[in-house]
């Protein structure tokens, strides 16, 4: 039996790399924003708060804010945002974040990469399912971004 849950989306990956190089691709600034889709200027640091332009075609009017909170070498990736994508005039500035965490774990032939977002039930009712959806579908994405960018630059 397989249990719903609207609290966490939680995705995963293996792929044919080696964990360092993985870990340089979720956690480098500039190689992260090549495949997620987002430029930034500053590096990835803990308690770093960084906004960069989503360069995705049909939200390049948005941004991207996360503020870093963990950051252990080669095995865990985490930060906080408001999830959704927010259009022009709305602000969720005022609502609970979410909390991202990706986990790094060597298997057999390379890396398996977890991604975990949780705290949905925290997001106000009004846009929790369509920012879960929106969210949920975005990380099957993602998945497959970093794995083709891995691939790119072998």
């Amino acid at each position: 039996m397989s249990m719903i849950t609207t609290d966490r989306i939680e995705k995963k990956i293996q792929l044919r790399h080696p964990r360092s190089k993985v870990w340089r691709a979720l956690t480098d600034a500039q190689e992260f924003g090549s495949w997620f889709g987002a430029v930034f200027t500053e590096p990835f640091k803990p308690g770093v708060r960084l906004r960069g332009k989503v360069t995705h075609k049909g939200y390049e009017h948005m941004t991207m804010d996360v503020t870093i909170e963990r950051m252990e070498p080669e095995r865990l990736f985490s930060w906080r945002w408001h999830p959704g994508a927010a259009q022009p005039g709305e602000d969720f500035s005022d609502e609970p974040t979410t909390l991202v965490v990706f986990e790094l774990q060597d298997v057999p032939g390379g890396t398996l990469l977890t991604v975990v977002e949780s705290g949905f039930d925290q997001i106000p009712l009004a846009r929790r399912a369509k920012a879960f959806r929106m969210n949920d579908e975005g990380w099957a994405m993602q998945m497959k971004a970093i794995e083709g960018y891995l691939a790119r630059s072998s």
